[in-house]
């Protein structure tokens, strides 16, 4: 197996073989060197240094226990626990107010079944954003940071 110092100046058939020798089978396609790298090297010091820590194996696991195939499920990605079928979203956006619909498996939009908030986002909207962001589900990270910024008062 290579060592560190060898990854800078290895080329990408070179970087390959060595994904295959490490990691198995065959990386992502379009990945770049640079990329590449960062992941073999990070494997081979993980390697070095004795493996992962045995809690950080156990949270690995039980997240890839909770995934179909590697993905999470178009199902688990429609819904998520906090929106149930029978839900109602409501988004005001250009003086028009959209009602969302959850529903099993996905989401209902002007009569049509969606299977994420983002797609419906990005139709009303014609950008690309975060659905449950543009439905108000998630704080932004602007407005969290200026939260966190702002004192709170408390009653004295």
């Amino acid at each position: 197996m290579s060592g560190l110092p060898d990854l800078e100046g290895m080329d990408r058939k070179a970087l390959l073989a060595l994904w295959a020798a490490t990691l198995g089978g065959e990386p992502p396609a379009r990945l770049s060197r640079p990329f590449l790298r960062r992941i073999l090297a990070w494997e081979l010091q993980t390697r070095a240094a004795g493996g992962l820590p045995a809690a950080v194996k156990r949270r690995l696991e039980s997240l890839a226990a909770t995934q179909v195939g590697g993905r999470k499920s178009k199902m688990e990605t429609a819904t998520s626990p906090k929106l149930k079928p029978g839900g109602r979203l409501l988004r005001e956006w250009n003086g028009v107010t959209h009602v969302v619909d959850v529903v099993e498996g996905g989401f209902l939009w002007r009569g049509e079944r969606h299977r994420s908030l983002s797609a419906i986002a990005r139709a009303i909207t014609g950008a690309h954003w975060s659905g449950p962001r543009f439905f108000g589900l998630q704080e932004s990270s602007t407005s969290a940071r200026t939260a966190l910024a702002k004192p709170r008062r408390t009653a004295a």
